[in-house]
């Protein structure tokens, strides 16, 4: 029993030319391999945990056991993250947002075009590796946040509605350091669909739970 990789829901070429195959090659098979692979080296060492699904371990980090703590942090926290990463990209994906997302976001930032220069902005300034996100913490509330690392918003207490990845293994080969302009370029692989049903799934009260991050 253990956690599983999931395959990506396209092509590795078919979010070209914002993503390059050789990097959604490099980004899925290695590094969301590594981490599911290191975060079921970290459960075996406390099979009491083995029930629990990747989301309700980064939850509450403070009951994982210290040994695997860290582990678990890193390694859950980026299989977690990157599991929802694939599924709100697709091909010939981007536009401006449509359904309850738009209206939210409106209503937050005042128009979809000032959201996304906040939400970049805060992308930019994510020193080093990590994510920015648009996250709630339940009811109307919708903001930005960016977390270090592999940290997700659900470790304290927020819910991830989207993110996107800043670690430089996302973006390097074909943007190098201009990591501004991944960030724009990104938009035009989002894919709306999905970040609705994930907002209306967590404004019911619905838990999104990805059949990658239970036990197998």
């Amino acid at each position: 029993m253990a956690f599983e990789l999931p395959p990506l829901p396209y092509d590795y070429a078919a979010l070209e030319p914002v993503i390059d195959k050789q990097t959604m090659t490099l980004h899925h098979d290695m590094h969301h391999g590594a981490y599911v692979k290191n975060l079921n080296a970290a459960i075996e060492k406390h099979p009491e945990l083995a029930s629990k699904s990747a989301e309700d371990l980064i939850r509450d980090l403070n009951a994982i056991p210290e040994d695997i703590r860290a582990a678990v942090r890193n390694n859950g926290g980026g299989h977690v993250n990157h599991t929802m990463f694939w599924k709100i990209m697709k091909p010939k994906g981007g536009g401006d947002p449509s359904g309850p997302i738009a209206q939210a976001i409106t209503k937050t930032f005042g128009s979809f075009k000032d959201f996304q220069t906040k939400f970049n902005d805060a992308g930019v300034k994510q020193f080093g590796s990590g994510w920015v996100w648009l996250a709630s913490k339940g009811g109307d509330d919708l903001h930005i946040m960016s977390t270090p690392n592999q940290d997700s918003p659900i470790s304290v207490g927020h819910h991830p509605i989207f993110g996107n990845d800043v670690w430089e293994h996302a973006y390097y080969l074909k943007y190098n350091n201009r990591r501004p302009e991944y960030l724009t370029a990104w938009w035009n692989v989002i894919n709306w669909d999905e970040v609705n049903q994930r907002y209306e799934a967590f404004k019911s009260g619905k838990q999104v739970q990805e059949p990658a991050m239970a036990h197998r």
